[in-house]
């Protein structure tokens, strides 16, 4: 990089911070803070969802499998996440508005208290920020490793540029914030991506090289499944990605909590799913021809897109690449920044501190920011210690553990949404999400040898068989918990909620409206 590209950079990180400081005027309280107060389009929304889906390990680990496996990386990975946001969009994304609409709620898991118990949300609250402070660590590395490529920064200086100045625009403007730096993000990469595939294809013959190059290829290089990345990992990516991208790492619900209605979530969510399907292709086929132009020098090739990018693009185009590995890293990691200080404020906060209970809407939104930056903290440091011996490696953390730590946490939350899980109470989400954890110790640490696909789809059915099976078992349903369904799943944004309730209505019918309320207060 010469000083061309530095100020593009530069540049770059300014902008940020301006569309943080400039959105600081938007957030009047938590609500403004972690769901925009309801007044988010649907179309940003959307954009922001995809947006906040997917890091620089794209550019690192899935480079890596795009440049050993060919285009398995877009079959097994942005495909099924495409078809899973698309399953979502009717059946998960108008319900997770309406608990900001309907239940007044900030956080996602806040209605878990009145839908499950206090234990049950406490229990998915904690372990879902311990996984998230791993993942995010995880986003960090992967873009301090491209930032080494490019200016041979150290790792550790890598992490605390990009975390710093992340730090500064999501602390700042919430996720009003975030929405606009990812949306500008989404236009540079648009920008970068479009410049690095008329790069390559200028390099392999023109236009034509998108169906001549194949045959010049690695041996299976077509092959939608290839390596580890077999069929059964495609079905069980599938079925762990319709559960996470619609909402069970709670970054993605609080787009859709951010729209005005359940019908502009819904938009949001098929515009994110169209853009899972287009644009990863866009970014994946110069990964995929990598092996024509550039050696990997890393045995895991992980290297391999930066060095593309650095041998092929001219300075400023350079610059914008590197940026565009900064947006989707930044957009992602301050998403979950977001999402994890709303958890903390909202549902764990008030059960450890009186003073949490009675805080002022001003207090409030000082203890947000103290938790962004808080969370962002501990994810660089656990970001310097991605390549140890318990982690192993980037695309380890991202692919093994967020994948299989993931389903024990989202089904409960997610499944309990649903009227048909409606008899699956607390003592049923506690049991799938315990029984879960230990099937994921047992496939990873406790059983040596089992394949890749059954470590990550053993914690996720596991779950789901224990939460649908006990709620058969030992039906809890009540009236109290019928009430909070029936307002998740009615269609209109009027009457019809309060109809809902009524035909619900018991004696303590009264009560079920404060225990609802108590949650966001």
């Amino acid at each position: 990089m010469n000083s061309f590209d530095w100020a593009v950079l530069i540049g770059y990180f300014g902008v940020m911070v301006a569309i943080g400081v400039w959105s600081h005027k938007r957030v009047g309280d938590v609500g403004d803070f972690f769901t925009a107060g309801g007044k988010m389009p649907w179309w940003l929304s959307g954009i922001s969802h995809h947006m906040s889906g997917y890091s620089a390990v794209m550019f690192t680990g899935y480079a890596g499998i795009s440049y050993t496996y060919g285009i398995t990386s877009f079959v097994t990975w942005s495909l099924p996440i495409a078809v899973g946001i698309a399953i979502g969009a009717n059946l998960f994304a108008p319900r997770l508005n309406r608990l900001r609409s309907r239940l007044h709620v900030a956080s996602p898991l806040e209605y878990l208290k009145n839908r499950y118990n206090l234990p049950t949300q406490q229990a998915l609250a904690w372990s879902g920020v311990l996984l998230k402070i791993v993942d995010v660590g995880a986003k960090w590395a992967a873009i301090a490793t491209l930032l080494s490529v490019f200016t041979g920064a150290s790792l550790n200086q890598g992490i605390l540029i990009t975390g710093v100045i992340t730090a500064v625009y999501c602390t700042v403007g919430g996720l009003w914030a975030d929405a606009l730096t990812e949306l500008g993000q989404f236009i540079i990469q648009l920008l970068a991506g479009v410049a690095m595939l008329v790069t390559v294809l200028s390099k392999i013959g023109g236009v034509s090289g998108l169906w001549n190059v194949w045959d010049k290829l690695p041996a299976g290089h077509t092959h939608p499944t290839a390596g580890p990345y077999t069929v059964t990992f495609l079905l069980a990516y599938l079925f762990i990605k319709t559960f996470e991208y619609n909402g069970g790492m709670w970054n993605q619900a609080q787009r859709y909590m951010a729209t005005s209605s359940a019908h502009a979530a819904r938009r949001s969510a098929w515009l994110s799913a169209a853009l899972w399907l287009v644009w990863p292709v866009v970014l994946f086929f110069p990964m995929w021809v990598a092996p024509l132009l550039v050696h990997a020098k890393k045995p895991d090739a992980s290297d391999s897109y930066a060095l593309l990018t650095e041998q092929l693009l001219p300075h400023g185009l350079l610059g914008l690449v590197v940026v565009g590995f900064f947006s989707h890293t930044m957009a992602m990691c301050s998403s979950d920044a977001n999402a994890i200080a709303a958890v903390f404020t909202r549902d764990i906060a008030p059960v450890l501190s009186r003073k949490a209970r009675q805080w002022s809407s001003r207090a409030g939104l000082i203890a947000a920011r103290v938790t962004t930056v808080s969370f962002l903290a501990l994810s660089m440091a656990i970001a310097t210690q991605v390549n140890s011996p318990a982690f192993k490696d980037i695309i380890t953390i991202v692919i093994k553990w967020v994948a299989g730590l993931m389903g024990p946490i989202a089904i409960p939350f997610m499944l309990g949404l649903l009227r048909p899980f409606r008899k699956s109470g607390p003592t049923a989400a506690l049991v799938s999400w315990a029984v879960g954890l230990f099937g994921f110790w047992l496939t990873n640490y406790g059983i040596a040898g089992l394949s890749l696909q059954v470590q990550i789809v053993t914690p996720v059915a596991t779950s789901l068989v224990l939460f649908i099976l006990v709620g058969f078992i030992r039906p809890e349903a009540t009236p109290e918990r019928d009430a909070v369904i029936a307002k998740i799943n009615t269609d209109d944004d009027g009457a019809g909620a309060g109809a809902a309730v009524a035909a619900a209505g018991t004696p303590e019918e009264g009560h079920v409206d404060r225990t609802v309320t108590s949650a966001s207060e």
